[in-house]
């Protein structure tokens, strides 16, 4: 079976069928779901020390570990369920990032009642819009800026784990408070070509 590779798009996809459905309908796009954004963050920490693309092929697996992503349901996770996923071959058995997930849900929740939704907190790093990089290259991509600096800083100091700047950083590029496709790439216009909600 012969797959059509675009070329007017970024090249970090490669021929993986779920990277590049990932990357024309989701990677930048602005995003403003408190839910969604959680999922993000529990993926991005997940992530650390390893590929998107192994963290990507196993998403459905953690929605179904995890929830579904609902905060309110993982920050009520016992003792018992951390060691139930722990046992999970389907997502990353790591007991650090399991229990940083519970722990990141409590404090996801608690500043979403300061704020009175997530979005509105963390939207607030980059002024409530996306910063347009105009990169040609993904050697020039960077993997951290004073914004995800910001954002590391505060959210370390409202108790959340595995948010380091790269991490952040990602997670920025993720929801779309960055814009990171290259110029050449069809999605580097992102407010013109609807992604998924």
């Amino acid at each position: 079976m012969l797959l059509f590779m675009r070329t007017d798009t970024c090249p970090w996809p490669s021929d993986d069928l779920l990277m590049i459905e990932y990357h024309d309908a989701e990677w930048g796009v602005p995003l403003h779901d408190d839910r969604k954004l959680f999922e993000f963050m529990v993926l991005d920490a997940f992530q650390a020390g390893l590929s998107w693309r192994t963290v990507l092929h196993k998403r459905e697996n953690f929605r179904k570990a995890f929830d579904n992503f609902e905060p309110e349901v993982i920050a009520g996770y016992s003792e018992e369920k951390i060691t139930e996923l722990l046992q999970d071959a389907g997502i990353i058995r790591n007991r650090a990032k399991i229990r940083g997930t519970v722990e990141n849900a409590m404090a996801f929740l608690k500043v979403k009642e300061e704020f009175g939704a997530f979005d509105r907190y963390i939207w607030q790093f980059t002024g409530g819009t996306t910063i347009q990089n105009n990169l040609t290259s993904l050697s020039n991509i960077p993997v951290s800026s004073p914004e995800s600096d910001a954002m590391s800083r505060d959210l370390k100091k409202r108790g959340f784990k595995f948010v380091g700047t790269t991490i952040c950083y990602a997670f920025m590029q993720a929801a779309g408070m960055v814009n990171d496709h290259l110029t050449g790439c069809f999605r580097h216009d992102i407010t013109k070509i609807k992604g998924l909600e």
